[in-house]
């Protein structure tokens, strides 16, 4: 990512819709960051990602914790805005929560202490496993052809390409607007529509080796070994007393 710019979530959109393009938050809130980076609290991100709204109770049961736990983190990821309430479609005083759409970003590495990169190392680690751990789990779910057109719709891509830094962050911005330009509201999306998770990642290839030459080029050849006359041996072991 361009100078460890993320966004958890990029919100709502522009073009056909005319909505506003999200302006960019950096999180630069070391205690929003610790928030963030709770591996349970990932969780709960992903599932309310995937599926929409929930309630503490339908996510304590889809991650196998207790309500009392789901609530505590539900409170934690409010209070840094990560999350709201929302009116939802249960009964009595259910309390549904949903993700806070925006654009939000990390700030750039050479700005982080050393305390924030250790935070922000944790959270890239844990983000990034559970997404591909839910990534293998969705093809092994729609391999089969019960799963019509969705079964093939898994693209990926690796590639390279050289850039300065200056056309490198061109690059995120410009992925970064294809993204909002395929957002849509839930009364602009069209029936057959899905929920896709997408994911970018770059960085810069490691910098080759100093070149120097071979040691083994400068080093003396080392010289023969004497000829050993095994017939001598042999007859020596031979006429040798004990």
């Amino acid at each position: 990512m361009v100078q460890e710019e993320s966004t958890t979530d990029h919100g709502v959109v522009t073009g056909a819709g005319g909505e506003p393009q999200p302006v960019p938050q950096e999180l630069n809130d070391l205690r929003a960051l610790r928030a963030l980076a709770q591996p349970r609290r990932q969780q709960m991100l992903q599932h309310l990602t995937v599926h929409g709204p929930a309630t503490s109770a339908t996510l304590a049961r889809a991650l196998g914790l207790n309500t009392g736990a789901t609530s505590y983190h539900l409170r934690e990821l409010a209070r840094y805005g990560f999350v709201e309430e929302t009116q939802g479609s249960g009964h009595g005083r259910e309390r549904w929560w949903r993700l806070v759409p925006g654009d939000r970003r990390f700030p750039p590495r050479s700005r982080q202490s050393a305390e924030t990169r250790l935070v922000m190392d944790e959270l890239n680690h844990h983000a990034y496993a559970a997404d591909l751990e839910l990534f293998e789990q969705l093809q092994r779910e729609t391999g089969g052809a019960e799963a019509g057109e969705w079964a093939d719709a898994f693209p990926y891509s690796r590639g390279t390409m050289r850039l300065t830094v200056p056309e490198l962050r061109e690059f995120f911005e410009e992925y970064i607007a294809l993204l909002n330009r395929y957002k849509r509201s839930d009364a602009d999306t069209p029936t057959g529509a899905r929920t896709v998770l997408t994911r970018f990642l770059a960085f810069p290839a490691p910098a080759p080796a100093p070149a120097s030459a071979p040691a083994a080029a400068h080093a003396p050849a080392p010289e023969p070994a004497p000829a050993r006359d095994e017939a001598a041996a042999d007859n020596r072991k031979e006429t040798e007393t004990s």
